[in-house]
């Protein structure tokens, strides 16, 4: 019979588990850090990939994102009430519409990306510069390879 220490110990070489867990604490400290600015950590994914590409539709925006698109349009439409993100009309496609951050998009921006580094920061505060470097660089050859 297992007891509760192998078990904990089990879990815990697990990378679903530990992956898992990590994210919800980078999520537990997204909420506090993004608080201030009326947005959440996709919030914050969206306007990235905005100002990473420039305006784009909002079907090209969830497909880079992986997200459905009846959930970027709840999305994109609570950005716009907030004056983060504006759409306007497509010059090379009418039917279509174009998003693109507004210039109160792109102050929250900065300042979400900021705090957004600070609670990177506090979650891997345990590691060394080296080994925080080491860490993105294999996650992101991890998913390089996907």
């Amino acid at each position: 019979m297992q007891e509760a220490g192998d078990a904990a110990s089990l879990a815990t070489r697990r990378l679903s588990y530990l992956f898992k867990q990590a994210e919800r604490r980078m999520a537990e400290l997204h909420v506090d850090a993004l608080a201030p600015f009326g947005i959440h950590a996709r919030d914050l994914g969206v306007l990235l990939a905005i100002e990473r590409s420039g305006p784009a539709s909002q079907q090209q925006v969830a497909e880079r994102m992986g997200v459905d698109r009846t959930t970027m349009v709840a999305i994109i439409d609570a950005l716009e009430d907030k004056g983060i993100i504006a759409r306007r009309p497509d010059t090379e496609d009418r039917r279509r519409n174009v998003i693109e951050l507004t210039s109160t998009g792109k102050d929250v921006l900065r300042q979400a990306t900021a705090a957004s580094d600070r609670a990177e920061a506090a979650l891997l505060a345990s590691l060394s510069p080296a080994e925080r470097k080491q860490l993105r660089s294999l996650l992101a050859r991890v998913l390089a390879t996907g």
